[in-house]
């Protein structure tokens, strides 16, 4: 049964008692992102600024704590929207992983995928080249159960290591930048679109080295897991990076209240999808926005309204 908090049902009897008096036609909906030096927050704010320009409904983007806690705020009620990693997606459909303990969570339907995720990890020690290299080292994995710290854990086995056999630090990935700089942690783990602000700041002020993930191990870790796909950072995404690295990458999924009007969401999807040329030009994440890749290799049901959207475009998804 989905739960709804107490300051949700507040806020929503505010709003109304707000649009009975003034005679409002806008809907306020909030969409949840993620730290502010993440790539969530940023193409957030971007995406919530064109559905309120080209719909009927205000959207606001707000940082939070990523992936599970916007799964579990749109349950709540607290927001309407919110980005996930596909994975973290999955977790929560199955009950598995981060959402073991609480069980299934699907109060959520997907709009679309946006773009790559890419499992990003970063060491300013020149003596750290490979993921073995990290035995006995102070890493940040992200916070415990997130997205972040399965992609670590997923990335770790596949080298033959665990937490045990690290110094694991749960921080954020501004705090991983912080504490790169202050040498207190000897590398981190960061996931997001590349390139993301927390290591192109680190790349310029400190200098950075990205940690392959390639070959047996990437095959390993993509066998074990599924809903990884092999991915190349071009060089020059970053300052000093003269040359390519190859990694694994998972989705930046967008998904919405499965309580949501049908026609709301349809504006809501065409809002994104009928201005990538725009949105591109304010974010490089926009230029990965496609029908293509918003319906690809999702494995929980969309939105009804989003569905409409695409088979209008030719793209059948499941909605069940």
């Amino acid at each position: 049964m989905r739960k709804r908090s107490k300051g949700a049902v507040f806020c929503a009897i505010l709003a109304a008692s707000v649009c009975i008096f003034s005679g409002c036609a806008s809907q306020r909906m909030m969409m949840g992102t993620g730290g502010t030096a993440g790539t969530y927050y940023a193409f957030g704010g971007v995406l919530a600024q064109y559905m309120k320009n080209y719909t009927d409904y205000s959207v606001t983007a707000v940082s939070t704590a990523a992936s599970k806690a916007n799964i579990q705020s749109i349950g709540d009620g607290d927001y309407q929207i919110g980005f996930t990693q596909s994975d973290v997606m999955s977790y929560a459909w199955e009950g598995s992983r981060s959402f073991e303990t609480d069980g299934p969570c699907r109060d959520f339907r997907v709009l679309g995928a946006l773009y790559a995720e890419t499992v990003q990890l970063i060491t300013m020690k020149e003596d750290i080249k490979s993921v073995a290299d990290l035995e006995g080292r102070s890493v940040s994995i992200g916070a415990p159960g997130s997205g972040v710290y399965f992609n670590a854990i997923d990335v770790l086995e596949g080298a033959g290591l665990s937490v045990d056999d690290i110094k694991p630090q749960y921080q954020s990935f501004d705090d991983s930048k912080e504490a790169l700089k202050d040498g207190q942690i000897d590398a981190a783990f960061i996931v997001a679109g590349a390139p993301t602000s927390a290591i192109t700041e680190l790349a310029t002020t400190n200098g950075v080295f990205l940690i392959p993930i390639n070959g047996k191990l990437r095959d390993d870790i993509m066998g074990a897991n599924p809903f990884y796909a092999p991915m190349e950072i071009p060089a020059g995404t970053y300052p000093g990076q003269d040359e390519a690295v190859d990694t694994i990458t998972i989705k930046a999924t967008l998904v919405v209240d499965a309580d949501l009007d049908e026609d709301m969401v349809y504006d809501l999807t065409a809002a994104v999808f009928d201005h990538i040329p725009e949105i591109s030009a304010e974010n490089a994440k926009g230029e990965e926005l496609s029908i293509e890749n918003a319906t690809s290799g999702i494995t929980v049901p969309f939105h009804a309204g989003a569905a409409r959207y695409y088979e209008e475009h030719g793209v059948r998804v499941d909605t069940q």
